[in-house]
């Protein structure tokens, strides 16, 4: 029988196994997701240190994979808020 701790490590690595194949910094970008609700892709620039160009190309792989939910900000329509679905 398996314990409550074992069931929610279980949980946890499968919820990561469509990120496991994509790129470092994809794998970053959904790690800073999973600390901070939603974010802007400038502000993930912020706190990942990556270029712009690279987490543009980081939530184009986590969209891909279907594990980032993207909309419009309500107090900006030029930005998307980004957030994590696993």
């Amino acid at each position: 029988m398996s314990t409550p701790e074992t069931v929610s490590a279980d949980e946890s690595v499968d919820r990561w196994a469509d990120v496991r194949d994509l790129p470092p910094s994809a794998k970053l970008v959904a790690k800073v997701l999973e600390y901070n609700d939603t974010l802007t892709q400038s502000e993930l620039a912020d706190e990942t240190l990556l270029p712009p160009r690279t987490v543009r190309y980081a939530l184009s792989r986590l969209e891909d994979a279907d594990v980032v939910d993207s909309r419009f900000s309500f107090s900006d329509a030029r930005k998307r808020l980004y957030s994590l679905k696993i």
